[in-house]
Order: C-alpha cells, then sequence, then structure tokens
C-alpha cells in the first residue's frame, strides 16, 4: 500500500513539478534575453542613430506580381504581422497541450488561477475605459490586459525557493490563460475591414489541415505548407489579424503520436537488445550494424512524439530568443529626446494604461482568488498566503510584450504609441519591483 501511495506522489511530481520548473527555467533565460533587448532599442531610439533606427523599420519588403505589389510591408509590419505570428502558433499549441493534459485539462483544479485570469484582465479594462470613456482613445482598452509570462516568470526565477511551487503553478496557469484572453480580444475588437473571399479560403485550407489530422497525417510539412503558405496568407489578405490564423492552425496540429507508447517500449528494448548483441570494435566509430540500429532508434523516437509537442519543443528557443528580442528591438524603443512631458497627459492613455495594469492587475487577482473561496468554487493551498497572491498580483502586472502588441492595433498615431508605452513602462517596472519586494518575504499563513 505504502509503494503504491509513493508512486501515486512521484507520477504527481512527474506530472506537474517536473514540467513547471522546465518552463520556468526556460521562460527565465528568455526574460532575460528579452530585457537585454529592451534596453537596446532604447538605446538606439535616444542615440545619434535614432534617425536611421526609425527608417529602417519603415522600409518595405515584398513582392510584384503582374506589375502589383503582394504581401508588401514595411519591416515593423513584418516583425509584428510575420514573426509574431510564430511566437502566437507557439501559444496556441501550449494552449492546446495545456487542454488535453496540463494545467487546464481539470476545470475545477484550476479555477482559482483561471477566474484571477479572468478578473485579473477586467479590472485593468474597467479603469482604462473610467478614464479614457468618451474618447477615440477608448480603443485602447486591450492594452493594461495582458501579462507578460517571460518576465514575470523570470522574476519567480529569480527569487527561487522562497516563492512556494504552488504560487509558481499558480502564476504559470494565469499567464496560460491570459494569452488565450489576449488572443480572443485581438480577434473580437482589433481587426480591419475583413474580405469575407479570403476569409473563407482561410477557414478552407484550415479545413483541409483539420481533415488531414482525423485521417493520422503526422507530416509537419504538410501542416506547415498549408499553415503558412495557406492558412497564415488568406488571413492576412483579408483584415482578421495574422496571428489569429497561427493559433487556429495550432489547433489543429495533431496531439497524438504515430507510435504509441507501449508499442514504442517494446521496440526500445528489442533494439536495446540487438544493440547489446550486435559486433563491436575497439575503436571509437560504431560497426555499421550499431549506426542501423541507433538511426532506428532515432526513426522510432521522432514518431513516437506527437507532431503538437514535436514543434513546440523545436520552435520555442527560436520564437523565445530570436523572434520575441527582434519584435522587442523594433517596438520597444521611445525616444525620450526633446519629449514634451506635458504631452504624455493631453490624455489619459497613459494614466489608463498605467493605473490599469499596476492597480487594476492585483485587485482583479486578489478578488479573484477571495471570490472563488467564497463561493466554494476553489481553495488555496497552505502556502499561498495573502501576501503571495498580492506579489502574484503585481507581477502580472508587467505587461510588456502583449500589452506593446495590442498598442500598435489599437493605436496609429505616434503620441498615442508613446503614451502607452511610457505606461506600460512604468507599469511593469513598478509592477515587477512591489511584486518582488512582496514574494522576497512571504508572510506566514493565517
Amino acid at each position: 500500500m505504502q509503494n503504491t501511495r509513493e508512486r501515486y506522489q512521484k507520477n504527481i511530481e512527474n506530472r506537474l513539478l517536473i514540467p513547471t520548473m522546465q518552463f520556468l527555467h526556460r521562460e527565465k533565460s528568455s526574460g532575460i534575453v528579452l530585457a537585454v533587448f529592451v534596453l537596446i532599442a532604447l538605446l538606439l531610439a535616444n542615440s545619434p542613430l535614432r534617425d536611421e533606427y526609425s527608417h529602417l523599420l519603415e522600409h518595405h519588403l515584398g513582392f510584384i506580381v503582374d506589375g502589383q505589389p503582394f504581401l508588401n510591408y514595411s519591416i515593423e509590419h513584418w516583425v509584428n504581422d510575420g514573426l509574431m505570428s510564430m511566437f502566437f502558433f507557439v501559444v496556441g499549441l501550449e494552449l492546446k497541450r495545456e487542454f488535453i493534459g496540463g494545467e487546464l485539462c481539470n476545470a475545477r483544479k484550476v479555477m482559482l488561477p483561471v477566474m484571477a485570469a479572468f478578473l485579473g484582465m477586467l479590472f485593468p479594462a474597467l479603469i482604462y475605459l473610467l478614464l479614457n470613456a468618451g474618447t477615440p482613445e477608448a480603443q485602447g482598452w486591450g492594452i493594461p490586459m495582458a501579462t507578460d509570462i517571460a518576465f514575470a516568470l523570470a522574476v519567480v526565477y529569480a527569487l527561487g525557493d522562497r516563492v512556494p511551487i504552488s504560487a509558481k503553478v499558480f502564476l504559470t496557469t494565469l499567464a496560460i490563460v491570459d494569452d488565450l484572453g489576449a488572443v480572443l480580444v485581438i480577434a473580437l475588437f482589433y481587426t480591419s475591414h475583413i474580405s469575407l473571399g479570403n476569409l473563407a479560403l482561410g477557414v478552407l485550407f484550415l479545413g483541409i489541415m483539420f481533415l488531414g489530422n482525423r485521417l493520422g497525417v503526422k507530416n509537419v510539412v504538410f501542416y506547415g505548407v498549408l499553415g503558412i503558405g495557406g492558412v497564415w496568407i488568406a488571413f492576412l489578405t483579408s483584415g482578421i489579424h495574422a496571428t489569429i490564423s497561427a493559433v487556429l492552425a495550432a489547433m489543429v496540429i495533431p496531439a497524438d503520436s504515430h507510435i504509441p507508447e507501449a508499442t514504442f517500449l517494446a521496440r526500445m528494448r528489442k533494439l536495446t537488445r540487438l544493440f547489446e548483441k550486435a559486433e563491436s570494435n575497439d575503436v571509437r566509430t560504431l560497426e555499421p550494424e550499431q549506426v542501423r540500429i541507433l538511426t532506428r532508434v532515432k526513426k522510432d523516437s521522432l514518431q513516437a512524439m506527437p507532431p503538437l509537442q514535436r514543434l513546440e519543443q523545436s520552435m520555442h528557443p527560436m520564437v523565445s530568443f530570436v523572434i520575441m528580442p527582434i519584435f522587442a528591438l523594433a517596438n520597444a524603443g521611445v525616444s525620450f529626446v526633446d519629449m514634451d512631458l506635458s504631452a504624455l497627459f493631453t490624455n489619459n492613455v497613459a494614466l489608463g494604461v498605467l493605473f490599469g495594469l499596476l492597480f487594476g492587475k492585483p485587485l482583479g487577482v486578489l478578488f479573484a482568488v477571495w471570490l472563488t473561496e467564497k463561493t466554494g468554487l476553489g481553495k488555496r493551498s497552505r502556502t499561498m498566503t495573502w501576501r503571495i497572491v498580492a506579489g502574484l498580483g503585481f507581477l502580472a502586472s508587467i505587461g510588456f510584450t502583449m500589452s506593446m502588441f495590442v498598442t500598435m492595433l489599437a493605436f496609429n498615431g505616434a503620441d498615442h504609441l508613446v503614451q502607452a508605452k511610457i505606461g506600460i513602462f512604468a507599469a511593469s517596472l513598478l509592477g515587477g519591483a512591489i511584486g518582488y519586494l512582496l514574494l522576497s518575504r512571504p508572510q506566514e499563513k493565517g
């Protein structure tokens, strides 16, 4: 009986703690790289190279088809609609994996962070709207809703064992749900005029990908060609933001493997025995028979991994350490040279973003946890004190990447862009610092 209980406990640790720590380690590293490129962008925007920096982003790249420009966009546009689509594709893969067998597969267990994510998005939007109601600037209400996973979890990781694992799982789940909320907000409220023909074409390609999934097609090239050459281009030219196509494409990627686990284990045992019996030599190179066996091991290992997880594992480093830094380099450059500080407050964009993130996020998270416990829908673990909950709420106010992305969709004017970015920077720095201080010395539960 004891052994059974120990095996069960170990299985829980493997399914929950280990993936969470791996996720935290990855996000911590990417958060550091992202911060470096934010600083580089700020330095370039405030250096003698600021004009060259700005003109480079305005340079257009595209194609000429029958004398007409096709997919002809500025470099900044390619970054925000092209490279960021890859970011959202990985987000979609992570969301699907979490819904199938991760932290979002059991609604009862995740009610607390899900509610915290929901009210943590609602409160900031309401605060922004209260400050900008009845003005053209009200369209920026989606900016303070987002949480930046990389930066928030980088702070948590820096605190080490001072933050209990329950808090880390809570923030990870909140951030994942927050990403889903951001995707829905962009899809429903930040789209331009829609071309129904191109949209229908995109849906058709999406349907072909779904059909391929149902028929058992596991070839990632098949999904890559249809996803990029079909779904993404069709959505990009339809008026619906191209990043939405990336999330939808991710949702139809197969989540089951070509070789079941039991079959894979049987093959590995057989190949291991064959490798042990194969004739060896006294030099560093292998015999041809050994190489053939290892080649079969490699092939079977690849087929035993679901395409969804294969793509996620292969793309995440590129997204974290290449695409996100490029996005920061293209969008975080705010010039303070000759800036008229009084112009920041000609409207309430900066204040709406600042107060929405810095106060709306922690208030939403705290109220959500209190409400969920009062209604009996969820309960905190023993290690989740109110001080820790508040600290996590302030870390959730770090909204850099997604908030910056929504800013580019909500506003076109240079003044509005600067005002929103200043609000994001201020809230993220203050929220991160307050969250760090609260979590560095957690209270006893009481």
